[in-house]
């Protein structure tokens, strides 16, 4: 209650002063902000010593920083030069200010990490992000407004920077504070003040720009409410709680962390933005480059501690399974102490000192351990056994006899330390478990606090190991011959008694159903042994009877597993366990315990043959083929071939007649693969459509070819799958050890063999050749740079005039694709469109494409706004049929305003082979867009006059293999004639292509083929030199 009256009474009191400054006279002006100020370091210095913090120094910090600010106040307010209004600069206060803010920073820093068990280094990156961004948007609208103001020095210009970044700092400081600790009244008023302040310091730089500032206005609010918030924060009781040790709390991310982390990150190029559409340049690029820079670092940095905690995190769990598992196996009291020292000590760290005290009602003795015991509970824990979460107690809150028994250590000056109290909780108690107990863990606060959690997770696992050896230990006292008795004559297993004689002494009830209608008291245990086991029995039963032991274990000296014979005749196989007790003389004899495992080992052997063979075919799968192909290669017997194989058009069977009709194939196909092959070869399926052969012992490469030319042939028959058939041929890439050191080294030589096999074409097989290597090498590379020219801007576009015939006037041009490689110069297409399409580029290399030619056209267009040329641009099947395509034209005509009649798409015939509905409606709607469709290389591909009545086309293009043969040879010339008449017959306007001389589009001319493109026009030029020959082609009309 006095300490309310008296907050109340400085509140009180302050808001009467800041009444006063605002009414008294100018010249009052300088005593009332003196008393002010005063009050509030009076306010700090009584709250320190009433409510006695932890860190009493850290505080005294703060109180410094506090007087300092209250002198510079003064020493600033004495220099005024009699009226009202503040110098645009004073040094005599300066030096005071910056003393301030530096005691200011230590205070916050040393709060925010008293606060913390852990640096939160990430938190402390976020800080200094929202440090950076806010101080790059003061720098450019305040800092560098003051430098271009007159000054008076040196020391002026850094005064004008320094005050700028102490504000950024000090609100930086206070978000790390509001981070780190817990959010009470005190913090609260931290905050409000150092806002307060923050923002009146700055409106209050930014109005000294022109030279002075009046004083006694609303501004000084905010000087005032840094004095009378932190004042207030010092005299309030949560004070106490900023520098308290606290278990850690689950922080998480918060939107508006998120959300304000942006913010601050997007201010260098939302300036950046600014300045280039605002200003004629960049006004302050190399500070927007700087500070981006550092802000990429820090974001580098706050990763890699992210990292680094999720590599703790993974050692730290790891360490907590082991320790579980020593738990779960500890078998005593004593275990259990030596499993939980371990424990601590990898979870507190190395080189900590630390004493732990099981306090439990599980025990009812003392256990110690090297640094701990493990006590019984009793009326003086009842406080600590009600507890359900881990708590912070001090030292002098334990009982004498459990801090003398803990040892709990206390610091030099005398004070309490903290111990850590965790519950042992048993049971699914919902949130308030039962407790069976408490674990008390005496250590340096910071790594106590710090693993608090995994301590928890040490403290429920020696719950649930306490209690069950408390519960082993009531079983084991409850153990009779009555309740043996009980267990035996109701126990599946079998258990015998063979005496000295190797007769059988007693035989439990159990025995009848495994064995039969039979006494078997008084015959010998061997008598039922399978006769097949007998020998192999008589030699394991003649070595336990002649080394005498306490224990003996079948399976330290022979097979658990015998198989023994029933009345009936018929075998049961038995898993058997023996313990010698020969030397008690309530038993006398050799105990066996025999278990039926006959379905087990039934089960075993089914599970053992599916995980190693294909369910569909019942071929070897992945790992039996490995295991095979490791041992071959280790015997070293012969040559030792590989086979891949992989069924050409597969999908094709499946899209076709369906999934189960595909599976029948793929049966036949392994029927097939094992006909084959030797008896002691292996055949395997690799998985979908994909097989491979282990061929072991062979006399030499030639033999794995022949190996492979059978299985070629054979897979080349056609197959009859519900009623229809299929033709499912097959490539095989071959790799031998001839080739290889190893195995690994001989899967990827017939990898890539068979890689060359498919690409040769299909029903082919290749034995990996070392030349292959380099080639296939060099693909890769190829690919590789092929994805990074997408990506550096390597790849551009050449376009050639198709001009009309008649007259020489440009239609269009064709955009064609050039690379300029970094090494190998300037690429035409035929050098890596086969890499692009086996690696799926060719779809973004066609986007870009499109992109780019449209763009072309539209430029085209504006400068020749009638009768301006069309653009063709060569689409791929691949990315035809890519889903969104004929979206992606839609858009890109829509985004350059360019109408769909200066845009015409050439493909290829290897389009239209498939009979696919969606191709077929794709490009009707590419038609019906108005954009033209052209076929590419009309007559070098497959049915080409078939599908010109029923595909939806505009534009026919005569290859270069016609034309180029036309004028020296009259069969050509009437090819061409009929391709040009049965075009006309069809509707569709005609391009020939690779026109080379004038005597080559004269005969073209005289066909009726209105247009051509070729050398004798022009060759492929950049986009600058085609707009230059539209202007000449104009000009010269």
């Amino acid at each position: 209650m006095t300490r309310r009256i008296g907050l109340a009474a400085y509140g009180l009191w302050m808001a009467v002063l800041a009444a006063i400054y605002f009414v008294v006279p100018d010249s009052w002006l300088t005593g009332v902000w003196t008393v002010i100020s005063a009050s509030s370091v009076a306010a700090v210095y009584v709250g320190i010593r009433i409510n006695r913090p932890r860190m009493a120094r850290t505080w005294l910090w703060f109180w410094a920083a506090i007087v300092f600010l209250a002198a510079s106040d003064l020493a600033f307010n004495l220099t005024l030069p009699g009226g009202p209004a503040r110098p645009p600069l004073t040094l005599s206060d300066d030096i005071l200010l910056l003393i301030s803010f530096v005691l200011l920073g230590v205070a916050l820093i040393k709060f925010a990490r008293a606060a913390e068990p852990e640096r939160d280094r990430p938190a402390l990156i976020d800080v200094l992000v929202l440090i950076l961004g806010v101080g790059l948007l003061v720098w450019v609208l305040t800092v560098e407004a003051n430098f271009q103001q007159p000054q008076t020095g040196v020391i002026a210009d850094v005064l004008l920077i320094a005050y700028p970044v102490a504000d950024i700092l000090l609100l930086g400081l206070i978000v790390r504070l509001v981070t780190a600790v817990r959010f009470t009244p005190a913090v609260l008023l931290l905050v409000l003040g150092t806002v307060g302040y923050v923002v009146a310091d700055a409106l209050f730089r930014v109005g000294r720009v022109d030279g002075a500032w009046p004083i006694g206005v609303p501004l000084d609010l905010g000087y005032f409410a840094l004095y009378g918030f932190w004042g207030a924060a010092a005299l309030v009781p949560s004070m106490r709680k900023i520098t308290e040790w606290e278990l850690p709390r689950q922080r998480d991310v918060t939107v508006l962390r998120l959300v304000l982390l942006a913010f601050c990150a997007l201010i260098p190029p939302a300036i950046l933005f600014y300045e280039s559409l605002a200003f004629e340049s960049v006004r302050h690029g190399v500070v927007i480059a700087v500070a981006s820079l550092v802000m990429f670092l820090l974001v580098l940095t706050r990763l890699g501690y992210l990292a680094q905690r999720l590599r703790e995190q993974i050692a730290r769990e790891r360490g907590l399974r082991d320790v579980t598992a020593a738990l779960v196996s500890a078998a005593d009291n004593e275990g259990i102490a030596d499993a939980l020292d371990d424990g601590i000590r990898r979870v507190l760290g190395p080189g900590t000192n630390y004493r732990f005290l099981l306090l439990t009602d599980g025990v009812n003795s003392e256990t110690p351990g090297r640094h701990m015991g493990i006590l019984p509970t009793d009326r003086s824990h009842e406080a600590i056994r009600a507890l359900r979460e881990p708590t912070l107690i001090h030292s002098g809150d334990l009982p004498a006899p459990t801090a003398d028994a803990l040892g709990a250590r206390r610091v030099s000056d005398g004070r309490q330390t903290l111990i850590l109290a965790l519950p042992l909780p048993i049971g699914e108690g919902g949130e308030k478990p039962d407790t069976i107990g408490a674990m008390l863990v005496d250590a340096a606060e910071r790594p106590l606090v710090s693993a608090q959690d995994r301590l928890a997770v040490l403290a429920s696992q020696a719950a649930l190991a306490i209690d069950r050896v408390a519960l082993s230990e009531k079983l084991r006292k409850r153990t009779s011959e009555e309740y043996f008795r009980a267990l035996v004559h109701n126990a599946a297993d079998v258990i015998l008694i063979v005496d000295s004689d190797d007769r059988i002494a007693y035989a439990s009830p159990s025995a009848q159903a495994m064995f039969g209608d039979i006494d078997l008291v008084g015959s010998g245990l061997l008598e039922h042994s399978a006769p097949a086991e007998r020998h192999r029995a008589e030699r394991v039963f003649r070595r336990l009877q002649a080394q005498p032991a306490d224990s003996a274990d079948l399976n330290s000296r022979g097979s658990t597993d015998w198989t023994l014979k029933r009345a009936d005749g018929t075998a049961v196989q038995v898993e058997i366990s023996v313990r010698d007790l020969r030397d008690d003389p309530t038993v006398r004899g050799l105990v066996f315990t025999l278990r039926d495992v006959t379905d087990k080992r039934r089960l075993e052997r089914e599970l053992t043959h599916r995980a190693n063979h294909d369910a569909l075919t019942g071929l070897a799968n992945r790992a039996l083929f490995a295991e095979r192909m490791q041992k071959a290669i280790d015997a070293r017997r012969g040559v030792v071939g590989v086979l891949f194989i992989d069924l050409d058009d597969f999908k094709v069977v499946n899209d076709t007649l369906g999934h189960a009709s595909g599976d029948q194939v793929l049966k036949a196909v392994g029927r097939r693969i094992s006909a084959a092959l030797r008896p002691h070869d292996t055949a395997a399926r690799l998985g979908g459509d994909e097989f491979s052969v282990l061929i072991d012992d062979a006399g030499e490469p030639a033999d794995v070819e022949d190996v492979a030319d059978r299985i070629t042939r054979a897979l080349r028959e056609p197959y009859t799958i519900a009623g229809h058939q299929i033709s499912c041929s097959a490539s095989i890439g071959i790799g031998t050890t001839a080739d290889a050191e190893d195995g690994a080294e001989l899967l990827r030589q017939a990898d890539l063999a068979l890689y060359v096999s498919k690409g040769a074409g299909k029903s082919q097989w290749r034995r990996y050749q070392p030349e292959l290597h380099t080639t296939i090498v060099e693909q890769l590379e190829l690919r590789a740079e092929l994805d990074h020219a997408i990506h550096n801007n390597q790849l551009v576009l050449e376009y050639q005039p198709i001009v009309r015939l008649s007259d020489g006037h440009t239609a269009g041009f064709e955009a064609l694709l050039r690379w300029n490689h970094p090494t190998r110069g300037r690429l035409a297409p035929d050098a890596f469109i086969d890499v692009a399409e086996e690696s799926g580029l060719v779809v973004p290399i066609g986007e870009w494409v499109l992109k780019t030619a449209v763009e072309a056209a539209r430029t085209w267009r504006r400068e020749h706004p009638t009768g301006a040329p069309y653009v063709a641009v060569n689409v791929s099947a691949r990315q035809f049929r890519t889903p969104g395509f004929v979206r992606l034209i839609k858009r890109e005509l829509a985004g350059h305003g360019l109408p769909p009649s200066c845009l015409m798409l050439e493909i290829t015939e290897s389009l239209l082979l498939r009979d696919d509905e969606q191709v077929w409606d794709d490009l009707a709607e590419v038609r019906r867009l108005g954009v033209r469709v052209a076929i590419d290389d009309f007559g070098t591909g497959y049915s080409s006059l078939s599908y010109l009545r029923h595909v939806p086309l505009d534009v026919l293009k005569i290859d270069r293999l016609f034309t180029g043969t036309i004028a020296t040879s009259a069969q050509q010339r009437a090819l061409v004639d009929g391709i040009v008449r049965l075009a006309h017959t069809l509707g569709l306007e005609v391009v020939a292509e690779g026109i080379e001389t004038t005597e080559e589009r004269d005969l073209l001319r005289r066909t009726g083929c209105p247009y051509g493109q070729g050398f004798l026009f022009s060759r492929p030029m950049p986009l600058p030199a085609a707009l230059r020959w539209l202007r000449l082609k104009q000009l010269a009309a």
